[in-house]
């Protein structure tokens, strides 16, 4: 017999979706009202103009897509590409390989740039691949690579397609409130993100923000986006700023609420208070990591504070590892992906998730998930090393 369904309490630190903050479950649990009712519409002005500040941006087509965060990536193609078009799409782990998917299913031409899983994108190289094919349209990269756990220089690669005449599409998913991102002072072009992450909401939505460059370039197309749903000069009907709108579709009303008092905790502590939490937790982890007698996955230059990707000791069974934490201490860790499947753990400290509270249980729990499986760790060392880090 069918039953109601009531999840356990888990403590969620992997990849996303990221613990969510009671004030955004209970903006969700809000009476619903209708997606054109007048008290919505004003609410979604007030939701483009906190998105415009977590994107640092004027960007007046910032919008959440009402869809997860692969539907803003798709948002941003569908509407830039056309056929015959050329993209340079880097890879240095599975989003950028989502990424040449979409430009192929657009019909246009991807040119790839490759760099190891676990290091950044390559500016020279990408600088040497509009070398060789200055026709390109557009520059597509993830700024925070979610896979590895890696930061690329988002700012040099934005100024490099616009040195060369080329349009960005960026990958903000992991990045968005977690660190630094400055739409408008780097020149990005179209980025989206998903809000499961270190926005400390639900899954479902995706914030994307198109500068004035990316929509002349969709106003000026010869022939409709193959996405009906995802055609931003439609969703503008529905989005765009006045009392006035012009059915779309119908909003998901009760997570957008949810969106919307995430933002509002976000202004609230602020942006650089918000980045420097997210990094002082990671150091907090790394230290109790390394005391255990861990090692990381990526340079200390290049790491996601938001993201860690941990190497997994030789002769760990990584599978048993993650039971233990989900079916004894509830707590959820993330896999390795692709090149790294089986060799690394993606440990997230992201948004509400990053806290001194979740630093400490996570050490713990893995500490004691680690010594069942026989692995050779230094207990009793993992909590003492975080809490010096905090205490400092």
């Amino acid at each position: 017999m069918s039953r109601s369904f009531y999840p356990p309490q888990r403590t969620l630190m992997g990849p996303g979706p990221s613990d969510v903050s009671p004030r955004v479950l209970g903006a969700l649990a809000r009476p619903t009202i209708g997606h054109l009712d007048p008290l919505f519409v004003e609410l979604m002005d007030e939701v483009k103009a906190l998105l415009q500040y977590a994107f640092q941006t004027d960007n007046q087509l910032t919008l959440p897509v009402s869809a997860p965060g692969s539907a803003g990536m798709e948002a941003c193609f569908v509407n830039l590409l056309s056929p015959g078009d050329k993209v340079i799409v880097c890879q240095n782990g599975v989003f950028g390989g989502r990424m040449k998917e979409n430009v192929e299913r657009c019909g246009a031409t991807a040119v790839m740039v490759q760099d190891d899983w676990g290091q950044p994108v390559s500016v020279d190289k990408v600088a040497a691949a509009f070398d060789a094919h200055p026709d390109t349209a557009i520059l597509a990269f993830v700024h925070a690579e979610t896979s590895t756990g890696v930061r690329s220089d988002a700012e040099a690669l934005c100024a490099l397609a616009r040195e060369r005449g080329a349009l960005s599409i960026v990958d903000t998913v992991t990045s968005l409130g977690g660190i630094e991102l400055q739409v408008d002072a780097w020149g990005a072009d179209a980025v989206y993100s998903g809000t499961q992450k270190c926005l400390s909401c639900i899954p479902g939505l995706s914030p994307v923000t198109f500068s004035p460059r990316a929509v002349e370039r969709i106003q000026n197309r010869d022939h409709k986006v193959q996405s009906w749903f995802l055609d931003m000069q439609l969703v503008m009907g529905y989005w765009g700023g006045g009392g006035k709108r012009a059915y779309h579709h119908t909003a998901p009303v009760n997570d957008v609420y949810a969106l919307h008092e995430a933002l509002l905790m976000l202004r609230e502590e602020g942006l650089a208070a918000a980045h420097a939490r997210h990094r002082h937790n990671h150091e907090a982890l790394v230290a109790g990591l390394e005391a255990m007698g861990l090692a990381m996955a990526v340079a200390p230059e290049h790491r996601l504070p938001q993201l860690n990707s941990v190497l997994i000791p030789d002769g760990v069974d990584d599978a048993a590892v993650r039971t233990i934490l989900l079916r004894e201490f509830d707590l959820e860790i993330g896999a390795g992906l692709g090149a790294l499947a089986g060799r690394t753990w993606r440990i997230g400290l992201m948004g509400f998730a990053s806290s001194e509270r979740n630093v400490l249980y996570c050490l713990a729990a893995l500490e004691a998930a680690l010594a069942r499986e026989g692995a050779p760790i230094k207990a009793g060392a993992a909590v003492p090393a975080a809490m010096a880090v905090f205490a400092a």
